[in-house]
């Protein structure tokens, strides 16, 4: 059912789920509102899975796609010889969804004079094919959606509020991915296996997945989806780390923690070859203990004998921590990143102390 490919555990998404199934069991016009990318026509799928119409045709439309001079005929059908062009009979959308559901996305792009007609034949529940004289009875359940706002297109007398009225009789509003941040890990992993078969399955350092995690995701899941697709093409059965990352790959705030070059994408390069089905394993431990012991040798009490003067405990950890990051970040010539890794601290810690230490 197309209610299980809506994924995440978060309560706004087990909401949104809960309203699609009572949705789903009535025939009433149902507008779905949501920023681009957070899976409008998903929604629009499993509503019409759900519905007693399941067993007919689901016909998606878009509105913004189609020219405004095309689009009536789009819909409505024509008769041949109606226009230049129409050279034989076309059924329109709404005979094409007979019995099942019209899909009518961007419907805030629809232009006011297709505004008029759509509103008629969802009142009079008939369609007037260009060219024809007669109307022709139509059944059909109509969903539409937008990322416009409506309210405010009525306002400036872009959208006509009859209309709205009409189609708005169920609304459902979709979450933006800031706002249910804690779906992002199981998305991660259902685009995976979704590009598993063509790409093999790689798996996220701990930086990767955190930096994912605090990203924004202007453009939804839609963004979330390219973005994995894309590091399955690039990384195919690899352990992906954030640094090595060509920056050009990651969205922009996430860009300056990636690799300026990489010599994986050379042309004739060695290609990682090891198969890693674990998703978000963390990194195998380096070697920290050999920084510990370098570091505490330029420190006093290292041979865990105790100055006969005493030491402050508090300054002496101090000493410590700073001398292991300065070590770690030696190791990594500078790169944040590798020197947490090494220190077993997320990277945001690991800034936080540098700037403690006045490192930078």
């Amino acid at each position: 059912m197309a209610l299980e490919m809506i994924i995440g555990k978060s309560r706004e998404v087990s909401e949104l789920r809960g309203l699609i199934r009572q949705a789903a069991k009535s025939d009433a016009s149902v507008l779905i509102l949501g920023e681009s990318g957070t899976g409008k026509e998903l929604v629009a799928k499993a509503l019409h899975a759900g519905s007693a119409r399941s067993a007919k045709q689901f016909v998606p439309v878009n509105c913004g796609a189609i020219p405004s001079e095309l689009l009536e005929s789009e819909l409505f059908g024509h008769k041949k010889g109606a226009f230049t062009g129409a050279i034989s009979d076309r059924v329109g959308r709404f005979e094409l969804a007979s019995k099942g559901t019209l899909f009518l996305d961007e419907i805030g792009d629809m232009p006011l004079e297709m505004q008029v007609k759509l509103l008629r034949v969802l009142q009079e529940r008939s369609v007037d094919p260009v060219g024809s004289s007669r109307s022709v009875a139509i059944d059909v359940r109509v969903v539409a959606a937008t990322h416009r706002n409506l309210e405010m297109h009525i306002e400036k007398g872009m959208f006509r509020e009859d209309l709205f009225y009409r189609l708005n009789v169920i609304p459902i509003v979709l979450p933006s991915l800031r706002e249910r941040k804690q779906d992002i890990p199981e998305l991660i992993n259902h685009f995976i296996n979704q590009h598993r078969v063509e790409h093999g399955r790689p798996t996220f350092d701990a930086d990767l997945f955190e930096a994912l995690c605090e990203y924004e995701w202007p453009g939804n899941i839609r963004e979330l989806l390219n973005l994995v697709h894309r590091l399955c093409c690039f990384f195919p059965n690899q352990k992906i780390a954030l640094s090595k990352i060509p920056a050009s790959l990651l969205p922009g705030p996430i860009a300056p923690y990636g690799a300026r070059h990489s010599s994986a994408f050379i042309d004739g390069a060695p290609q990682q070859s090891e198969l890693d089905l674990s998703l978000f394993e963390p990194e195998a431990a380096n070697p920290v203990e050999d920084v510990i012991m370098r570091a505490q040798s330029s420190n006093p009490g290292s041979d865990n004998n105790l100055p006969e003067s005493g030491l402050n405990l508090k300054d002496h950890l101090a000493d410590i921590e700073k001398n292991l990051i300065i070590k770690a970040l030696q190791e990594s010539d500078g790169n944040v990143s590798q020197s947490a890794r090494l220190l077993n601290l997320q990277r945001t810690t690991l800034i936080e102390k540098i700037n403690k230490y006045k490192l930078a």
